[in-house]
């Protein structure tokens, strides 16, 4: 038989917001000691009171405890439980010292005050408008945001992603949610069409529905953008949704048209297609065949730089710098001040950043308005040093703007450049090239410096690679490697696995590539940790925090970026006095490692970024991060974008550099072992890299090439002069950021 008990929530000792699950210990008014309770609550927080139904069970590891079948919880109703309610940091602007001084001041009215006059709260001393008026929009929004956690745990689904509907939607949330689940999957980030799927169901959504179909087709499409993907083939497309959903052919097919007719996708057969029409989300086909359209209409027209004697030009600057230029970065320099359009690629060493300092000091001598960009701040920032001129990451070079959700600079209020050099161009996904590309004033030039054999964009598209393939672009592929850089044995183990060559390990103690054998996932794992914490900083006199990074082939898996993270955080980065943070099922403490998880334009931090947390501050429910010595403040709630960053995937590790490399590898990570995935990783390492695993593992990672094909049209219409002319969707022929080249993609 059920029993019921009923106390006030001493202390919350878990809770997981996915799921609900929490352990509270709960003091009862006829017990002395605390008792714990289990059970399921959309939110829990110390001071309430709780109602409990179920049983009382003596655990094995925990010993007894109250199992409740049902929780429910209420504001608190005594002077105590509501000062602890206040000090627990869920109420903005009141922190453990405001919450004594209120409930000092108005007792067990305190609640009361706050929810329905805030303003008398101005007569605590230390409390001003400001304070008040943040109090008071964060009860509200606590108010709102408890009425989404409810509804989502009502009907199976976890509470953690509830303060972001209630921002999507505002007060509407859940008449909005109800009447089209399935919106929930485009529109907030974390929550997948599964998660819709299952609040369609009981909601009573027919599984059949159109309504399921269109979502299915919209979401199977955004995660193949996901692999890459700018489009998929419509026989495919449909059979792939099939088999997520069960919904017959004919009705996806009928989703298809729908959405179609609506504006949503775009059907389109690309030049030398043999696979009969694919299927666009709109904003990919307007990005790609926008980027075509522009390169293609960049390309004509004189170039900005007067007639020159380029040989006159090239002599000056090698007589100015004590150097000579070998023939592969001649060419590139002279074809910059020829070209309107030019691709410069190579592996490391073979001198890239000198060609852009002799095209860089051209274009100014001869007066012409130069801009340096790159995709992540990172490698902004490198660009900045090595050139000794101001670099910016593409994203602030073009304004992105907040308050309209939108770039300032677009094709209406273009660049002020005759030059714009950008480098880690191997990074840049279709996307954000449409919106660089659109903001170029035709008069000027474009330069994209990268390395093709890195791995692609982790955005859809293979850019870099499309244009080289494309013939259109005229294209300089650096070679030669010269003396200084071939002294490093981290050049020469990069250039030997892009030949297919196991790369060789420098003598111990003589070079900056090692390779260090461990067969077991148990020993990789000690050595890494030895590698880390002790061996490199005493041998080297590099710190683990700063200069080390870990770079791993995957998220999951014993040597995943997930379980290393983990492992690296309790011996780098241990607990201490001040509070932890546990959300999203990381744990956060000052001082460690963090990334960020999306493009977030409003803080201005994007996909890949890394900081150090500074502060968490309870009373304020906020977090703070250091980014490249700018502070971030993150709500407790927003910290779902980010990830500990001791051990990152090669991917995240895109566009950044890194004084130190260990990576470990093993058989474990076999669908992942790809050349130019350990290519890329070899090339993040400036001063030290080290491969820590099994031969095996090292010679597949060599062996393999990556044979996984985009759909990705742009090398074709490149080559075929094609871009925007398919009539077989509905609205303007333009994109905005605000339609998915922003917020479309995370």
């Amino acid at each position: 038989m059920a029993e019921t008990l009923s106390g006030i929530i001493e202390r919350v000792a878990f809770h997981n917001p996915e799921t609900g699950f929490a352990v509270l210990r709960v003091q009862l008014p006829d017990r002395r000691d605390l008792v714990t309770v289990v059970g399921k609550l959309p939110r829990a927080v110390a001071g309430e009171f709780v109602d409990a139904v179920g049983s009382w069970v003596d655990d094995r590891d925990h010993g007894r405890q109250f199992r409740a079948d049902e929780l429910r919880t209420t504001p608190p109703r005594t002077r105590e439980g509501i000062e602890k309610f206040l000090g627990s940091g869920l109420i903005k602007g009141i922190g453990p010292h405001f919450a004594r001084k209120i409930v000092e001041a108005f007792g067990d009215r305190t609640l009361q005050v706050i929810d329905q006059s805030p303003d008398f709260l101005r007569e605590v001393k230390g409390i001003g408008p400001q304070r008040v008026e943040r109090i008071r929009q964060s009860w509200q929004q606590q108010r709102a945001i408890r009425d989404i956690m409810v509804f989502l745990q009502s009907h199976g689904l976890g509470t953690a992603r509830a303060v972001r509907i209630w921002k999507t939607y505002g007060d509407q949330a859940i008449e909005l949610v109800r009447a089209n689940p399935y919106r929930l999957a485009t529109d907030i980030w974390g929550v997948g069409f599964q998660s819709a799927d299952q609040l369609a169901e009981r909601l009573g959504i027919d599984r059949s529905s159109p309504l399921r179909a269109r979502a299915a087709i919209r979401y199977v499409l955004q995660q193949l953008s996901y692999q890459g993907h700018c489009a998929f083939p419509e026989a495919d497309l449909v059979e792939r949704t099939r088999q997520l959903t069960g919904i017959a052919p004919e009705i996806l097919q009928a989703a298809v048209e729908h959405e179609r007719t609506e504006g949503e996708l775009v059907r389109d057969t690309p030049p030398g297609s043999d696979q009969g029409p694919w299927i666009y989300l709109k904003p990919l086909y307007l990005a790609e065949t926008g980027v075509a359209r522009a390169l293609g209409q960049l390309a004509q027209g004189p170039h900005p730089l007067p007639p020159l004697d380029l040989e006159a030009a090239v002599a000056r600057v090698e007589q100015q710098w004590g150097l000579s230029l070998a023939g592969g970065q001649r060419q590139a320099v002279t074809q910059a001040a020829r070209r309107k359009v030019l691709v410069i690629t190579g592996g490391p060493g073979v001198g890239k950043t000198t060609i852009v300092r002799a095209i860089l000091e051209i274009f100014t001598t001869h007066r012409q308005r130069c801009a340096l960009a790159a995709p992540t701040g990172r490698a902004a920032k490198r660009l900045s040093e090595t050139t000794g001129r101001e670099a910016k990451t593409i994203h602030r070079l073009l304004e992105f703007d907040p308050a309209s959700g939108s770039f300032r600079r677009d094709r209406h209020q273009p660049l002020p450049v005759d030059l714009l050099v950008v480098d880690e161009a191997s990074m840049l996904d279709v996307v954000l090239m449409h919106q660089l590309v659109r903001a170029l004033p035709p008069s000027a030039c474009l330069v994209l410096v990268g390395d093709v054999d890195q791995l692609p964009s982790v955005g859809p598209g293979m850019v870099l690679a499309d244009i080289i393939a494309s013939g259109a672009v005229p294209v300089v592929r650096l070679t030669e490697i010269f003396r200084q850089a071939h002294q490093s044995w981290i050049v020469r183990a990069a250039h030997q696995v892009n030949h297919g060559a196991l790369p060789e390990s420098a003598p111990a103690g003589e070079g900056d590539f090692y390779f260090v054998p461990a067969d077991t996932p148990a020993a990789i794992l000690d050595r890494l940790i030895h590698l880390v914490r002790d061996r490199i900083p005493h041998r080297f006199g590099l710190d683990p925090m700063r200069d080390i990074q870990v770079l791993t082939p995957m998220n999951r898996t014993e040597l995943g970026a997930r379980q290393l993270n983990g492992r690296l955080q309790q011996v780098l980065n241990p607990p201490r006095p001040t509070p932890d943070l546990q959300r999203h099922g990381w744990t956060f403490r000052v001082g460690d490692k963090v990334l960020q998880l999306v493009n977030n334009y409003t803080k201005e931090v994007f996909n890949g970024d890394v900081g150090r947390i500074e502060a968490i501050d309870a009373a304020e429910q906020e977090l703070t991060v250091r980014f490249d010595g700018r502070d971030v403040t993150y709500d407790f709630d927003e910290t779902d974008e980010l990830a500990l960053a001791y051990a990152l995937t090669v991917h995240k590790s895109q566009g950044s550099e890194y004084a130190a490399v260990v990576m470990p590898l093993h058989t474990q990570h076999w669908l992942m072992l790809q050349r130019n995935l350990l290519y890329t990783a070899i090339t993040r390492g400036r001063k030290l890299v080290v491969l820590l695993g099994s031969r095996k593992a090292l010679a597949a990672a060599v062996q393999r090439h990556d044979t996984a094909r985009r759909y990705t049209a742009l090398r074709d219409r490149l080559r075929h002069g094609t871009s925007a002319v398919s009539p077989t969707f509905g609205g303007p022929d333009t994109v905005g950021p605000d339609r998915g080249s922003l917020a479309w993609f995370h």
